[in-house]
C-alpha cells in the first residue's frame, strides 16, 4: 500500500523526481571518477615525480567536487519539495476525507487516532520520501557503479564484494525483518497514548472532583510504559544495525589491504590502484548501508500507509446525492414515514418505525428517559446519520436527496454539547454566517439571553473565545451556541437538551424571546425539563426508541402515563395543572 499511495500523490510533482534523478546521477558518477583520478595522481603523478600531471589532476578533481556540491544541494532542496508537498497534500486529504465522515465513522477510528493518522503517519510517510529522495537514488547508482570500477581497478580482490555485500545484507535484513511488528506496534501504542491523554485533559474536572489523580496518573503510566517498552525494543535492533554495517565496513577494509599488499609485493597491482579499489569497496558498502537505513524506514512507513489509506479508503456511510435537490421552500416541515435506526452490530435497534409531521411554523417537542433515542433522532434531521429504514422529509423532499450545504443551510442545529472553537465571540457567531453584521449579532445575543454578559466581557463581541469554550460557564456556552444558531435565520431550528444548563428565569426568558424572534420557522426541541415544552404544540414522548405518546401538554397528562409520571416527578400539582 505504501508505494501506490505515495506515488498517487507524487505524481503532481514528477518533474521535482526527475530533477532528484538527474542531479543524484550527475553527484553519484562525480563520486564514481573521483577514486580513479586520486590513483592517477598517486600512481601517474607521484611515483613518477610529475608535478604538472599532480595539479593538473587535482584541479580536475577540485572542480568536480564543487560540480558535485552544487548537484547535491540542488538534489536535496529538489527531495524537500517533493516530500513536503506530499505530507501537506497527504494531510490536506485526511482531513477533507475526515469532513466527509459521519459520527459513525468518527466514532468508529476514535479522534485521538485520526489525529495520529494525519499528524504522525503523515510525518513518517513524508520522511521516508525525503530520505529516498536524498539517499536511495543514488544508492543503487553507486553500488552497481562502484562494481564496475572495482572490477576494473583489479578483477581478482572482486571476490572480496562478493562476500561482503551479501553478509551484509543477510545481517540487517534479519534486524529489519524483526522491527516491522514493533513498528506496527508502535503506532497502535500512540494512538492508546494519544486517546488516554485526551480523556484526561478533556475530563480533568471531573478527575480531580473525584481524587483519582492517582489512578489517572497510573493509567497514563502504563500506556506510555507500554509505548517506551516497545520504542526501546525497536531501537535496540536499530542500534544493533550500525555496529553490524561497521564490522563488515572495517573488516571489509582489512581484508582488502591484506590481500592487496601481496598483489603489489608481487607487482601485479599498484598502490594508487589498491587506494581506488577500497574508496569503491567503500562506496559500495555505504551505498549498502544507505539501502539498508531506507530498510529500517520503510516498514513504518508501511505501517502508517496503511492507516493512511483506511481512512482514505473508507467511504461514508451518508453518501451525498447523485443527483442532489438544490432549492428548498423553506417552510420548516418535517416528515418520518417508519423510520428506523440501528448502530452496527447493534442486538436492537435504537429507533422502532416513527411517523410523526411537523406543521410550518410550529414547535415539536421531544422528552423522555436517557437512552430513549431522543439525540439520535434529532441527528437524522440535519442527515449526520442516515435511518436504517424509512425516510425522513424536510420540506416534502427526501434528506438524502438534498444537497448537504442547502440541507445543513435550512437548520440551525445546537447540539447536546455546544462546542466554541478558538477565537472571538464575533468569528463564533460567524460561523454559519460569515457576512452577518456587528447589528445582527447583538440582535441574536439579546434573544439568546447572552447580551449583558457578552457586554460585559473585555472587547464584547472581540473578546476572546478558548478552544471549547472553556473560559465561559456551561449555561454562557449554551446561550452562545443558540446565538449563533439564530445568525443563520433557517427555516428550522434544532435544539437537542441545549436550555439544560439555564435556569428557569433565563430559560423561559429565553424561549419567550425566541418565540417572538424566529417568525415562521419551525422548532424542534429535545429537552429533559417539562418546563421547557409545556407550550409546545406537539409534544412526542419516546420510551425505548419507540413513540409511546404525542399531542399537547394538556392532552398528554390525560392520554399518556409515562408523560404524567414525567411531569409528576418534576412538576407539582399545582405547577402541571
Amino acid at each position: 500500500m505504501l508505494l501506490p499511495l505515495v506515488w498517487r500523490y507524487l505524481k503532481p510533482y514528477r518533474w521535482l523526481l526527475l530533477g532528484v534523478v538527474v542531479f543524484q546521477l550527475a553527484q553519484s558518477i562525480a563520486s564514481l571518477y573521483l577514486p580513479t583520478l586520486n590513483a592517477d595522481i598517486i600512481d601517474q603523478g607521484v611515483a613518477k615525480g610529475d608535478t604538472a600531471y599532480i595539479m593538473t589532476t587535482g584541479a580536475w578533481m577540485l572542480l568536480i567536487t564543487l560540480g558535485q556540491i552544487v548537484c547535491a544541494i540542488i538534489a536535496v532542496y529538489f527531495g524537500a519539495r517533493a516530500a513536503m508537498a506530499l505530507g501537506r497534500d497527504l494531510r490536506q486529504s485526511v482531513f477533507e476525507k475526515v469532513g466527509e465522515f459521519s459520527e459513525r465513522e468518527v466514532a468508529s477510528f476514535g479522534a485521538p487516532s485520526l489525529i495520529t493518522r494525519s499528524t504522525n503517519d503523515v510525518q513518517q510517510v513524508q520522511m521516508l520520501v525525503l530520505m529516498t529522495c536524498t539517499l536511495l537514488v543514488s544508492a543503487p547508482i553507486l553500488c552497481i557503479g562502484g562494481i564496475i570500477m572495482a572490477m576494473r581497478q583489479d578483477l581478482e580482490l572482486s571476490w572480496l564484494i562478493a562476500v561482503a555485500v551479501p553478509v551484509l545484507l543477510i545481517a540487517v535484513g534479519f534486524i529489519v525483518i524483526r522491527m516491522v511488528p514493533l513498528f506496527r506496534s508502535m503506532q497502535k501504542r500512540i494512538d492508546r497514548v494519544n486517546t488516554v491523554l485526551r480523556e484526561q485533559l478533556t475530563g480533568i474536572r471531573v478527575i480531580r472532583a473525584f481524587v483519582r489523580e492517582p489512578i489517572e496518573t497510573e493509567r497514563f503510566g502504563k500506556a506510555n510504559a507500554e509505548l517506551t517498552d516497545t520504542a526501546l525494543r525497536a531501537g535496540r535492533l536499530m542500534a544493533l544495525m550500525f555496529p553490524v554495517v561497521m564490522l563488515v565496513l572495517n573488516m571489509s577494509s582489512i581484508a582488502v589491504l591484506w590481500f592487496g599488499a601481496f598483489r603489489i609485493d608481487d607487482g601485479s597491482m599498484q598502490i594508487g590502484t589498491l587506494t581506488a579499489f577500497l574508496s569503491y569497496l567503500m562506496q559500495i558498502l555505504m551505498a549498502v548501508m544507505m539501502a539498508t537505513f531506507m530498510a529500517v524506514m520503510i516498514p513504518r512507513a508501511a505501517v502508517c500507509a496503511d492507516r493512511i489509506q483506511e481512512v482514505l479508503s473508507t467511504e461514508p456511510s451518508v453518501i451525498p446525492p447523485t443527483n442532489p435537490v438544490t432549492e428548498l421552500r423553506g417552510i420548516g416541515s418535517i416528515a418520518l414515514d417508519g423510520v428506523s435506526f440501528s448502530y452496527p452490530g447493534a442486538a436492537q435497534p435504537v429507533l422502532t418505525d416513527l411517523d410523526f409531521r411537523t406543521a410550518p411554523g410550529t414547535t415539536t417537542a421531544v422528552i423522555g428517559s436517557t437512552g430513549s433515542g431522543k439525540t439520535t433522532l434529532v441527528n437524522l434531521l440535519p442527515r449526520l446519520f442516515d435511518a436504517t429504514e424509512g425516510t425522513v422529509h424536510i420540506d416534502g423532499v427526501d434528506v438524502r436527496d438534498i444537497d448537504q450545504e442547502l440541507l445543513w443551510g435550512h437548520i440551525g442545529f445546537v447540539p447536546q454539547k455546544p462546542y466554541l472553537f478558538s477565537g472571538t465571540v464575533a468569528s463564533n457567531l460567524r460561523y454559519g454566517k460569515s457576512e452577518a453584521t456587528d447589528q445582527e449579532l447583538w440582535h441574536a445575543l439579546e434573544v439568546a439571553q447572552a447580551r449583558d454578559f457578552v457586554a460585559s466581557m473585555p472587547g464584547g463581541l472581540d473578546a476572546q473565545i478558548s478552544q471549547g469554550g472553556t473560559n465561559v460557564s456551561g449555561g454562557q456556552r449554551q446561550r452562545l451556541a443558540i446565538a449563533r444558531a439564530l445568525v443563520k435565520r433557517p427555516s428550522i431550528y434544532i435544539f437537542d437538551d441545549s436550555f439544560s444548563a439555564l435556569d428557569l428565569t433565563t430559560d423561559a426568558n429565553l424561549r419567550r424571546a425566541l418565540k417572538a424572534d424566529i417568525g415562521d420557522a419551525t422548532l424542534f426541541i429535545v429537552a429533559q425539563r417539562v418546563s421547557t415544552i409545556v407550550d409546545a404544540d406537539q409534544i412526542l414522548v419516546l420510551e425505548g426508541g419507540e413513540i409511546v405518546g404525542r399531542g399537547s401538554h394538556d392532552e398528554l397528562l390525560e392520554t399518556s402515563e409515562t408523560y404524567a409520571e414525567i411531569v409528576s416527578s418534576q412538576l407539582t400539582a399545582e405547577e402541571a395543572a
